[in-house]
C-alpha cells in the first residue's frame, strides 16, 4: 500500500486589515433635538466627534453651516464613510435617527410591521410633542407679552399629548414594544415638557421616563456639552426668535 503524503497546512489568505471607522462629525448644541443624536451616538458605541453649534451666537447662520442643514438649525451630521463610500451630510433629528438606524442596523427594524411603529411615534415627536412643547416653553419663558391664552393653548396640548403617550405606555414598557429611536426622540422632551405640565398625572410616562434616563447611553448623551447651556441674553433673542427669510 502506498504510503500517503503528509499534507502541508494551507496559509490562510492574507486578510486586509479592517480599515478604523471614521468619527461621525455631530454638528450639536445640548438642547432636547440635540439630544436624541447625541443619544443615539452613545447607544450605537460609534466614534464620532462633536462640533458645537453655538445658536445663542448665531453660529447655525454661518455660510459653511448652511452648506450641511439648510434650515440653519442643529442637529446634523456628516458621515463621511456614507453611501458608496462617500460623506453623505443629513440634517433634520429624525432624518439622522433613521439614517444611523438603517445604517448600523440598531433600534430601528428591519421587519415592516415593527418599523411602522417606530415610525409612527417619531413622526409624533417630531409634528407634536417637540413643537407644541417648544411653544409652551417660548409663552412660558421667553415672550416679552404674557399672553394667557397662547399660555394655555400649549400647555393644554402638551397635556393632551402626554396624555396619548401614558395611554400608549399602560401596555408596553417602550413606545414602539422595544427600545427604539423613538423612544431616543421623545425623552429628553418629555423632561422638557415636564416643567409646564406635572408628570406626576401621567404615571406610565414617569416610569417610562425613569426607565429610558437609567440607561447609561442617555446619561451620556443628555450630559454631553451641558457646560454649555446658559441664560440667554437680550443679544442672543435676536438670533433664537423673530427670524425671517433671508
Amino acid at each position: 500500500m502506498a504510503s500517503k503524503k503528509a499534507r502541508k497546512p494551507r496559509r490562510k489568505a492574507a486578510t486586509k486589515a479592517k480599515k478604523p471607522a471614521k468619527p461621525i462629525q455631530l454638528y450639536y448644541w445640548p438642547t432636547p433635538n440635540g439630544h436624541k443624536i447625541s443619544i443615539m451616538l452613545e447607544e450605537l458605541g460609534i466614534p464620532y466627534e462633536v462640533h458645537p453649534v453655538d445658536i445663542g451666537k448665531g453660529e447655525q447662520f454661518a455660510p459653511a453651516f448652511l452648506k450641511i442643514s439648510p434650515n440653519n438649525r442643529m442637529p446634523a451630521i456628516v458621515d463621511p464613510d456614507g453611501p458608496g463610500g462617500r460623506p453623505i451630510s443629513v440634517f433634520e433629528s429624525g432624518a439622522i435617527l433613521q439614517y444611523l438606524g438603517r445604517k448600523f442596523g440598531k433600534f430601528y427594524p428591519q421587519a415592516e410591521r415593527a418599523r411602522v411603529q417606530v415610525e409612527e411615534w417619531l413622526f409624533w415627536q417630531v409634528g407634536g410633542l417637540g413643537p407644541m412643547t417648544g411653544q409652551a416653553n417660548h409663552f412660558n419663558n421667553y415672550a416679552p407679552e404674557k399672553i394667557p391664552y397662547a399660555k394655555k393653548r400649549y400647555n393644554d396640548e402638551v397635556h393632551r399629548l402626554l396624555g396619548v403617550m401614558n395611554t400608549r405606555l399602560s401596555t408596553r414598557k417602550y413606545l414602539a414594544g422595544s427600545y427604539s429611536i423613538a423612544d431616543m426622540a421623545c425623552w429628553s422632551w418629555v423632561l422638557s415638557a415636564g416643567k409646564h405640565v406635572p408628570l406626576v398625572e401621567f404615571p406610565n410616562v414617569l416610569a417610562w421616563r425613569d426607565r429610558v434616563g437609567a440607561r447609561p447611553a442617555v446619561r451620556r448623551g443628555k450630559a454631553l456639552a451641558a457646560e454649555m447651556r446658559r441664560p440667554i441674553t437680550d443679544e442672543e433673542r435676536k438670533h433664537l426668535f423673530g427670524q425671517r427669510a433671508r
